[in-house]
């Protein structure tokens, strides 16, 4: 019974997340607000133009903002992917091209389609990073017929997430599509092996990666979205705005904007929502001529992405120069701070305490950000198109385009970066969930912060701009994931933060063993115990040397690495670490904290492992009622005590009693991981060893039957506990009945 961090293993079963990132066609996205309406930080969601339908938990809608109401040009391309969806399956179509081109409006209208008129199932994955890849493909396993337990396992790496994901695919009994949105970095997809042909449905992915060998995979074809033509840019323009001016004049905004969609809709939307002025399309021809609004992107080339941020960002400076005119400058400083986050939607409680005057550093940024202007700002950026309003598990989020973001950064100066980095980790720090909040709204809030964690540390690293905070913030984050569940998220976020840590801040530096050491408890999780062991040895030895001996992190790193020592076989020394460890836990934290009878948990297992069972059942009883005394009955260490003294009673021969104490072991086990979780089979397997124990052969053999088959659903034919479940399954199973 090595004791755990406290985690339910249907984490993954409500990632079911609608996210979208990187390329989209933002078509313009008109809020009214009625007189008196509620605020978006307020308690109440701000009612759009038309009243949205409600969204089931699943990946089923793609939330990429309003769809243009008409799709200009694509027709050859969507011919021929309308032949794809509409054939018998097993085709891989790619969609590429530079960002803000419209790849991802040609999907949603496919998709649009494939539903509507092929009776597809249509299904949606944000493909931009690894964290909201591996939850939307879950959710698209959980969609098509995967069990919850089979969903915690693979989040949790005890299965291949991918394997599970593609076997529910392979066997659905409808036909669908599946668009993975915004692979721009096609190593995301290779790491999992996500990408694959299924003869049951039809792979879209959006990507600004032309040549990856991934691209070459049987039964993939590519498709190269390009600009538009000059007369189907010209008729967005005079779609968005067809007051604004003549068709000539729209065909030369169009033309000075190189024809990018994203491009083309923030002009359009900027001339729809003029307040305090009027300019015709002639007048925004002028503006975008002069060189102060053409030079945002400073550097950056003309070609490929280079050129799309240009562009991009020609059109919205013009925006936020006028908006700054009509006295919102704020809305500029609001940009930049979502600049230094990811592409991803944001959760407006992030943004929460900067309405509400909780975060220093925002009156220092330029312009400064007051709190009643947060509000103001945000409505602005919605009004002009530069951001979106959208719903993500049961969020309310706000996204902007991850070219205008790009654009947007670009565009900062030196003195304000590091303000804005600041400002940013402040609010990723309070948008954090208490220790120990463990609510399925807690969790999904870790996964839609995630990204932004990580988006900060790559702003922070490209511009020498990592701090102790911004390691500490990636480090937390990444142990909430991971008790959440998603093992393998957990482990990339805390490698990013571990390494970035160590060129920054330096391997002895204490944010850096914080991060490091944060890797050990992911890797034990996922059975790879060497590995676990190489990294924790040099932690544990630099923790020593510059933190000391009695320091927390120092005994935290000894904790982690005494439990991979112990799994490796070395007990000597993983009981030597254990004794410091709870030595030090006692003289800093007391007899009664958390940490300290957990800590004693783990040196009942030890002796047990050591087969040193003196006082061992007196001592099992004594650590339960301290555990019911000071954490209460239901506690999980309470139930990890108990799970002690019940192993301790079995060694013992009390077979009767050890089995009444498993049962309500198994009770605290299924209320606190539910039904299916490996932690509760494993409990369950000792139940059964008990009821052997006392000749209760039917009753052995039927829990035996119930461990080996679930673990074969959750972990896999092929893992080691489900073979040690077979073997017992047989094992009680093959004895005669007995006598009598």
């Amino acid at each position: 019974m090595s004791v755990p961090t406290p985690m339910e293993g249907r984490a993954s079963g409500s990632a079911r997340v609608y996210q979208t990132g990187g390329d989209q066609y933002v078509e313009e996205h008109v809020h009214h607000y009625a007189p008196g309406s509620a605020p978006l930080f307020g308690r109440h969601v701000v009612a759009p133009a038309e009243p949205r339908p409600a969204a089931p938990d699943s990946v089923r809608l793609p939330l990429v903002g309003r769809a243009p109401g008409v799709l200009r040009d694509r027709t050859d391309v969507m011919e021929r992917l309308r032949a794809a969806v509409a054939g018998p399956g097993g085709d891989v179509q790619v969609l590429h091209g530079m960002g803000g081109c419209g790849k991802t409006a040609v999907a949603h209208a496919l998709f649009t389609e494939a539903v509507r008129d092929h009776g597809r199932v249509g299904l949606w994955v944000n493909a931009s990073e690894r964290v909201s890849l591996r939850a939307g493909m879950l959710a698209v396993a959980g969609d098509r017929g995967a069990t919850g337990g089979e969903l915690a396992a693979a989040a949790g790496g005890r299965r291949a997430a991918a394997d599970l994901v593609w076997h529910h695919l392979d066997h659905s009994a409808e036909p669908w599509l599946l668009v993975l949105d915004n692979a721009d970095d096609p190593a995301v997809l290779e790491e999992g092996a996500w990408l694959r042909p299924s003869p049951s449905g039809t792979v879209l992915v959006t990507t600004r990666h032309a040549t990856s060998p991934l691209w070459r995979i049987p039964g993939a074809s590519s498709h190269r979205i390009g600009v538009l033509p000059l007369e189907d840019a010209t008729l967005v323009l005079r779609d968005l705005a067809p007051e604004a001016g003549t068709r000539e004049s729209a065909r030369k905004v169009a033309r000075r904007l190189g024809c990018l969609p994203l491009a083309l809709t923030l002009a359009g939307a900027h001339l729809a929502h003029q307040l305090l002025e009027s300019w015709t399309m002639d007048e925004y021809d002028r503006r975008l001529g002069e060189e102060s609004t053409a030079l945002v992107d400073r550097g950056a080339p003309a070609t490929g992405g280079g050129q799309s941020r240009r562009l991009v960002g020609r059109t919205w400076q013009l925006s936020l120069d006028t908006l700054a005119e009509g006295g919102l400058p704020e809305a500029t400083a609001l940009l930049r701070l979502l600049s230094f986050w990811a592409a991803d939607p944001v959760p407006l409680s992030l943004l929460m305490p900067a309405a509400q005057g909780g975060v220093d550093g925002l009156e220092h940024l330029d312009p400064p950000l007051t709190a009643d202007r947060v509000e103001p700002a945000l409505r602005a950026l919605l009004d002009h198109s530069l951001a979106d309003l959208v719903e993500t598990d049961g969020h309310r989020c706000v996204k902007a385009h991850g070219v205008l973001l790009d654009s947007v950064a670009a565009g900062v100066s030196d003195a304000q970066r590091a303000l804005l980095a600041g400002v940013a980790g402040r609010l990723l720090r309070a948008a954090l969930p208490p220790e120990g909040a463990a609510s399925p709204r807690a969790r999904s809030q870790v996964r839609l912060l995630a990204p932004h964690v990580t988006g900060l540390l790559h702003r922070s690293h490209r511009h020498g701009l990592v701090t102790a905070d911004s390691v500490r913030i990636a480090a937390r984050v990444a142990r909430l994931v991971y008790e959440a569940g998603d093992w393998t998220a957990a482990l990339a976020l805390a490698a990013t933060a571990a390494r970035t840590a160590a060129e920054h801040l330096g391997d002895e530096h204490p944010a850096t063993i914080e991060a490091r050491s944060g890797q050990g408890p992911v890797l034990f999780r996922l059975g790879r115990y060497a590995e676990a062991a190489d990294l924790l040895r040099p932690v544990h030895r630099d923790a020593l040397r510059t933190l000391g001996p009695h320091d927390a992190r120092t005994l935290d790193a000894a904790y982690e690495l005494q439990r991979v020592l112990h799994r490796l076989g070395d007990l000597d020394e993983a009981r030597t670490l254990l004794e410091a460890v709870l030595d030090g836990r006692r003289d800093a934290l007391g007899d009664d904290h958390v940490t300290t009878l957990k800590t004693r948990c783990e040196m009942l297992e030890l002796r047990l492992a050591q087969d040193q069972f003196d006082h061992y059942l007196s001592a099992a009883e004594e650590l339960v009622a301290d555990c019911e005394r000071h954490l209460g009955p239901d506690h999980l260490v309470t139930v990890w005590a108990r799970d002690a003294w019940a192993r301790g009673l079995l060694r013992s021969g009390r077979g009767a009693e050890a089995e009444d104490l498993f049962r309500r072991v198994l009770a605290g086990q299924r209320a606190g991981y539910g039904d299916d979780h490996p932690l509760v089979l494993g409990v369950l397997i000792q139940l059964s060893r008990a009821q052997h124990a006392q000749g209760k052969r039917p009753e052995a053999a039927e829990s035996a039957r119930e461990v080996a088959e679930q673990r074969a659903a959750i972990l896999g034919e092929d893992h080691p506990e489900t073979a040690a479940a077979r073997a017992w399954y047989a094992e009680v199973r093959a004895e005669p009945p007995a006598p009598g």
